[in-house]
């Protein structure tokens, strides 16, 4: 049975603010704000410090769960021309060659994550050097503090990583630009914050389910189970984070993939027996729906395969490269059409890599946070997450 989304509940006030009770939204719309704040907080904790200010051997981060985009976001960034390489890990064992000419960066909105505290832990007793981002006062701050590393504070009011992601990233960006990792320095993430702003105020909740396209992709992605496909690594990375945050904050379970790898895996699924028509038999049979079925009487159908397809800005001088991976693009969204999957496709605009993305990134987290509350759930707060961590404390 497919959930319901009532249309009318992404454009009642007193629903949204009943239902969202630790102001999700309101935390969304304040990525730019975050950006701008973290900006400030690494300039005065000397990001420029970072690894002595010489370029490390290597870069390792650390970061998990909500904030584990971050480390996916330094990797994207860096891959095309770092002259160092950059990992990520998201747990101990450390990797037997970190030493004192490597950077480890621990991230961890609380400062207490178990997987990010051990990993800068043990960094410095190896006598690598530390940048981590958290709260201040925390034990890695205190971790931070005795290795003489550099600890970036995210600032007050940051509950959540899943809506700090900026308070996290910001800092980590800026300390690879201050290394020559990557070219995203302070004006680069002015940009990202503009972008960021702008996606704030068209998906604000006052704005009609019509025209916000946050909510019109949270209609489109209901009563489907959604794939998410990125056209490349930059959308490979925002695909990641639209579906955890379409399993965490919408409970609606969501699998990814990057093209060009994936694209015989998502197809595939166009056989099966969530798309239309009921997928492909053997003999070439194609099952029909029932011609007779009374969704009052029998409730809704089964969901529907949905494709979210996340696009990158064309080019303004398209190479061959380009032209070869569009026509792939072209064609898996032509072949879901074509097998009645319910397709969603959201392009980013043009500008530098990271403000394309945070575009792409703003946008899906709101149509998540509107997933939620059009279905009646509070995007915050899971019953079960909740008793999953009781059980764990035991």
């Amino acid at each position: 049975m497919a959930p319901l989304l009532d249309e009318a509940l992404l454009n009642d006030p007193d629903h949204i603010v009943s239902c969202d009770s630790r102001q999700t939204l309101v935390a969304l719309a304040t990525a730019g704000a975050q950006v701008r704040q973290a900006v400030t907080l690494s300039r005065e904790a000397g990001i420029e410090r970072v690894a002595g200010g010489d370029r490390p051997r290597s870069v390792l981060v650390a970061s998990l769960g909500g904030s584990a985009v971050v480390a996916d976001v330094l990797e994207l960034l860096a891959e095309p021309g770092s002259p160092v390489p950059v990992s990520v890990r998201r747990n101990l064992p450390l990797p037997g060659w970190v030493g004192p000419l490597d950077l480890v960066v621990a991230v961890s909105l609380s400062g207490r994550a178990q997987g990010p505290l051990a990993v800068a832990a043990e960094a410095a007793r190896r006598g690598a050097s530390l940048l981590t981002v958290g709260a201040a006062d925390s034990p890695l701050a205190e971790v931070c503090a005795r290795a003489h590393g550099v600890h970036i504070d995210v600032g007050r009011g940051r509950t959540s990583s899943r809506t700090a992601l900026w308070s996290l990233l910001t800092p980590v960006v800026l300390a690879a630009d201050a290394l020559g990792l990557i070219q995203a320095g302070e004006s680069v993430m002015a940009e990202a914050a503009d972008r960021l702003d702008l996606h704030a105020e068209a998906c604000r909740p006052r704005s009609e389910s019509f025209v916000n396209p946050a909510k019109i992709l949270a209609m489109q992605l209901a009563e489907t189970i959604p794939v998410v496909l990125g056209d490349g690594p930059l959308n490979g990375v925002a695909a990641s984070r639209a579906a955890s945050m379409l399993a965490r904050t919408a409970r609606i379970p969501a699998t990814y993939g990057e093209l060009p790898d994936a694209a015989s895996q998502i197809v595939a699924s166009f056989d099966g027996p969530f798309t239309a028509g009921g997928g492909h038999r053997v003999g070439g049979h194609k099952s029909a729906p029932d011609i007779f079925a009374d969704p009052f009487l029998d409730g809704p159908a089964q969901p529907r395969l949905g494709l979210l397809m996340l696009r990158d800005a064309p080019p303004a001088n398209p190479s061959p490269q380009w032209t070869e991976a569009n026509s792939l693009t072209e064609a898996v969204i032509q072949t879901a059409y074509d097998a009645g999957v319910q397709v969603s496709i959201v392009t980013a605009d043009a500008g530098h890599p990271l403000v394309r993305l945070a575009g792409q990134i703003a946008q899906t987290d709101f149509a998540a946070t509107y997933l939620a509350i059009g279905l009646g759930l509070d995007p915050a707060v899971s019953p079960h997450v909740a008793d999953l961590r009781d059980r764990v404390r035991g």
